[in-house]
């Protein structure tokens, strides 16, 4: 196991301690890391996901009103 340093305000700190007085700081703080990372990693994800349908709507050709009513008429059926 590694371990780390961080610097962080003493009022966060003394909060921190009173709050989880009676618990494992330790494994509190690496499952707070966890979740960073993952919510991270999720971000990360959603811009992916975001850019490759910006990319895709570039490459399509824009529809004429005609078309889009044709659509909508056969999408009711």
């Amino acid at each position: 196991m590694a371990t780390v340093n961080f610097s962080v305000p003493d009022e966060v700190k003394k909060r921190f301690n009173h709050v989880f007085a009676k618990q494992n700081k330790s494994h509190l703080i690496a499952e707070l890391m966890t979740q960073a990372i993952e919510a991270h990693e999720r971000q990360q994800r959603r811009i992916q996901a975001i850019d490759a349908l910006l990319a895709l709507r570039e490459k399509q050709k824009p529809s004429n009103d005609a078309k889009v009513r044709k659509a909508r008429k056969v999408g009711r059926k």
